[in-house]
């Protein structure tokens, strides 16, 4: 929507600025915010300042509604009593900023909002100073209707006056202030850690800084305190927090941001179940304290990884509903179906899950289902609808009635239900039907918004093979311990040692993750040997941690919260872009301040840089 023309015009000159009065008549201090009146105040005089929300005439009466952070507040113009007020309220319009002075009456009879804080008064003008003029914005601040997001991001000033972002902010704050209450009360520090820092491998591309100190050099933004944070521990601050800014170039989706806000913790002298019973109770007080959502289950249900993929095809479940998978391998892989028998031929698996009541969808919405299990990976998707008739199905005559029979058995499956199978390798099974799972869980409406399914997915794999590098590379940092009872494996077996990592899952979104950590050198540089680094590298990039592990280093572990990803969540937002004040867009571009930008041949120079693009051609 383009911006419309500002509804002001010359004849306005009852509209006093207040930039244009004498110091003894500049506005008077606000006694109340548009949140904060009541029945109990009737009888006030008070002052308002705010930004005109709506403005209503109603034959002779006008109504408008004022708007701080805080509510709302009706204020009444009434020609009868006021007639110099109500001509200046005939030229106020939406967003312009004034100051209301007032009486706070209750309101008549049959016209109180219940749904208004401050619905059963009114505040009747006795004066009201412009304070300043607003354009006409570019969409609508006071109603809930669609907006672009890219408008709504580049004009984000006026973005943060709509109520879900006011709410969003208002409910960051709280929740951060509430778990830095919560921390403190525990003996937990706050402590800040580098922005310009050194360049490690962890997991994502860092953000570089030129060093023009130092020509041909570079700081490195921190993807996470990881390192700071455990030599915290070496140095005896035995119990460290930060709400920590993490930086991490790589491509962004609905929950991920280049720059993003976390929960950091360790702790010194504790196993697994400190660090995870310190987070849960955390999270359960602020969910408790901030939002009407209810928490499925207390204590959180502990899944271990490979019982989460077996059951949901990812290590981050939504447990808001069932809709299992079921492996059927050994049932079907050797069947007369070609599509079953070469897959598990070639080192793959076969999957399913039921979808109740849904046997009679059309075979339009088969379809769509299967297609959409394409664009996930699948080469395509197996079905059969348990109808009153029988079992419809296009591999039926390929199994038998016998084998159908022992199918819908196994899975659980009644007349009315609809059976979807994938057969591929086990990564590509797990991800499709992971993906088709969370899909039908929305479109049946089965993923209840109002709960909070959390639990703790444990027991991860230490390591996984690089099949390009033939190395083996860490599933969660390098620094993560293996299980005690696991270290002899990595001689023999490194892919089978499990680890001590523990994951904090909401409704299928990782939101935290750590791990109790490797806190001697000679197992540290174990791990660095089996993924592949020489021991100068080693040096070169962890020398410092390492040499500090051999001045007495405790056991310690730790997690992050990502809480943006929390704050989202809570206040029912499909992105957490919607969670922070200023976030980027999808391409990582800032369209309210125009970042990233170019610069200058002279600043260039400053740092030691050259910038070389590819060449264009036609």
């Amino acid at each position: 929507m383009e911006a419309r023309t500002p509804m002001i015009n010359a004849d306005q000159t009852n509209l006093i600025p207040a930039t244009d009065l004498p110091w003894s008549v500049m506005p008077a201090k606000r006694t109340h915010t548009c949140g904060d009146l009541r029945a109990v105040d009737s009888g006030a005089d008070v002052v308002l300042h705010g930004w005109v929300h709506r403005r209503r005439d109603h034959g002779g009466l006008i109504f408008i509604d004022l708007r701080d952070r805080y509510g709302l507040t009706q204020v009444t113009f009434d020609p009868n009593r006021n007639p110099h007020g109500h001509s200046t309220a005939e030229g106020l319009r939406n967003e312009y900023v004034v100051c209301v002075q007032g009486t706070v009456a209750a309101r008549p009879s049959g016209t109180t909002n219940p749904n208004l804080a401050t619905g059963d008064i009114e505040v009747i003008a006795t004066t009201v100073t412009l304070l300043n003029a607003a354009k006409t914005p570019p969409f609508y601040i006071n109603d809930d209707a669609s907006v672009d997001e890219s408008l709504r991001m580049k004009f984000r000033y006026l973005d943060l006056r709509r109520t879900a972002m006011r709410e969003a902010v208002v409910l960051r704050h709280r929740v951060i202030k509430r778990m830095r209450d919560v921390l403190d009360r525990q003996g937990f520090l706050e402590i800040e850690t580098p922005i310009l820092t050194a360049s490690t491998p962890e997991g994502a591309r860092d953000f570089l800084v030129p060093a023009r100190l130092h020509p041909g050099e570079f700081y490195a933004l921190p993807q996470a305190p990881q390192q700071f944070k455990q030599l915290l521990m070496v140095g005896g601050m035995d119990r460290y927090f930060q709400v920590a800014r993490c930086f991490r170039d790589e491509d962004t989706r609905s929950d991920r941001q280049p720059e993003f806000t976390q929960l950091d913790l360790e702790m010194a002298f504790v196993d697994e179940e400190d660090v995870t019973g310190t987070i849960e109770a955390l999270l359960i007080e602020c969910i408790e304290a901030y939002s009407s959502k209810r928490i499925m289950s207390k204590p959180f249900p502990r899944i271990s990884y490979a019982d989460a993929m077996a059951r949901y095809g990812c290590d981050r479940p939504d447990l808001r509903f069932g809709l299992e998978l079921t492996n059927l391998t050994a049932l079907l892989g050797t069947s007369g179906f070609s599509v079953f028998r070469g897959a598990v031929e070639a080192g793959g698996i076969i999957k399913g899950l039921v979808v109740p009541g849904c046997a009679g969808w059309s075979r339009r919405e088969i379809d769509g289902l299967t297609e959409l299990a394409r664009t996930f990976g699948a080469k395509g998707l197996a079905t059969a609808a348990w109808l009153p008739e029988g079992i419809r199905s296009a591999f039926r005559q390929h199994v038998g009635d016998e084998v159908m029979g022992r199918l819908c058995d196994g899975m659980g499956a009644h007349e009315g239900d609809l059976i979807l199978i994938v057969a591929d390798r086990e990564a590509t099974t797990n991800a499709v039907l992971h993906r088709v799972r969370d899909h039908l869980g929305a479109k049946l409406g089965l993923a209840d918004p109002e709960v909070l399914a959390l639990c703790w997915v444990v027991d991860f794999p230490l390591l996984e093979h690089d099949e390009d590098r033939g190395v083996w590379t860490f599933t969660h940092n390098p620094f993560c311990a293996p299980k005690d009872a696991d270290i002899h494996m990595l001689d023999t077996n490194p892919g089978a040692a499990s680890s001590k990592q523990y994951d904090i899952i909401c409704n299928g979104f990782e939101i935290g993750g750590g791990s109790v950590r490797i806190h001697t050198r000679a197992l540290q540089e174990r791990i660095f040997h089996l993924m592949g680094y020489t021991p100068d590298q080693v040096q070169a990039l962890f020398g410092t941690m390492l040499d500090a592990f051999e001045y007495g280093a405790p056991p310690h572990g730790g997690i992050a919260l990502g809480l943006d990803r929390i704050i989202a969540i809570l206040c029912g937002a499909s992105t957490i872009r919607d969670a922070i004040a200023f976030p980027k867009n999808q391409v990582a571009r800032d369209l309210l301040m125009g970042s990233p930008s170019q610069v200058t041949d002279n600043q260039l120079a400053e740092l030691s840089v050259r910038v070389s693009l590819p060449i264009s051609r036609t």
